[in-house]
């Protein structure tokens, strides 16, 4: 039918295609969600500390796994390296506080979570000069912090080792600069921010690309409202093409936009809450985009970016951000 389950990175792993997103959840809500996912046939989870739920993960993939009702080498864990630990001596103790969290022996994958990063008071809050803007350090060496990534894998740490929201040229640095490769590179990407450079060169260089935000995401709206950014936000699910594409083959314009990702070679991870929506975005693979399909989404891109982190005021005096030039107003 509708093809394989799986991505297979440049070391021979497999990823299940589709994931669960947990940011933006709390504890309460995530040991559910993440109760509900397993029970519905997900296996990918992703998450990372700033997200300040893995030790309600933790609990949830003990009991399952306590209860033999998944064995390990069946889950794909993923989490990741914060901005405010972007530097080389801090990697293997913060894995191994989310591994701790986790309560795993290692992740299937260890992602640098940001290109930038930032500094912290000791008592864990972000630092912030007189305007209010956070402080950056701008030392950041991507290439440094990587050899120690590339030490995990070799202690057991992480299967697998990669990045997130890196650019095409931030990617490449790496790829001069390591023994081994980057696995994956997960970046927002939708049918309105679809970022074909940076995908295109990643498959190139055989390393997999992992969307999050695949459906956008409403829960971002209510976040930049906090941080004081008003911005109106596009509803993915409402676009003509995807609606009637959704029509023609009997799915939800969720599950048109998450094929649409699978069919062009990349994994996705929704984020959702809702135990149904769990099962319908898991249920993707009985069907396939036609050619003219796929054409017709590729056509819809905007360059809208909705994870532009100007929730993070001052971020972008940071020399490695990227993302500066790409708002939406």
């Amino acid at each position: 039918m509708a093809g394989d389950k799986y991505l297979t990175f440049n070391n021979g792993q497999k990823m299940p295609l589709i994931g669960v997103g947990t940011w933006q959840a709390s504890d309460e809500e995530i040991e559910t969600a993440i109760d509900a996912a397993l029970e519905a046939g997900y296996r990918h989870i992703d998450t990372a500390p700033v997200y300040g739920n893995e030790p309600a993960i933790g609990r949830v993939l003990k009991r399952w796994l306590d209860a033999g009702k998944v064995k390990r080498e069946e889950l794909f864990i993923v989490t990741k390296l914060p901005p405010i630990s972007n530097r080389p001596h801090e990697v293997e103790p913060t894995i191994k506080k989310s591994l701790a969290d986790l309560q795993l022996d290692y992740v299937d994958l260890y992602l640098i979570h940001t290109p930038f990063t930032l500094n912290i008071n000791e008592d864990g809050s972000f630092k912030v000069d007189a305007e209010g803007l956070l402080e950056v350090d701008p030392t950041t060496n991507h290439a440094a912090t990587w050899v120690e990534m590339e030490k995990l894998v070799e202690k057991g740490l992480a299967k697998s080792i990669g990045v997130s929201n890196f650019s095409k040229d931030q990617v490449a640095r790496l790829l001069n600069n390591c023994k081994i490769r980057p696995a994956n590179n997960q970046i927002e990407h939708h049918v309105y921010l679809q970022q074909r450079d940076l995908v295109d060169f990643c498959k190139a260089e055989n390393v997999s690309v992992t969307a999050y935000s695949p459906l956008g995401s409403k829960g971002i709206a209510a976040f930049n409202a906090g941080a004081g950014i008003v911005r109106d936000l596009p509803d993915l699910m409402d676009i003509p093409e995807v609606k009637e594409i959704a029509a023609a083959h009997g799915k939800s314009p969720a599950q048109v936009l998450l094929r649409w990702i699978i069919d062009t070679g990349l994994c996705a991870i929704p984020k959702s809450t809702n135990p149904a929506r769990l099962k319908q975005n898991l249920d993707v693979f009985d069907f396939k985009l036609s050619d003219e399909e796929v054409a017709k989404l590729l056509a819809l891109d905007k360059n809208i970016r909705v994870c532009d982190f100007a929730f993070f005021h001052g971020v972008e005096r940071h020399p490695e951000f990227t993302f500066k030039n790409q708002y939406t107003k």
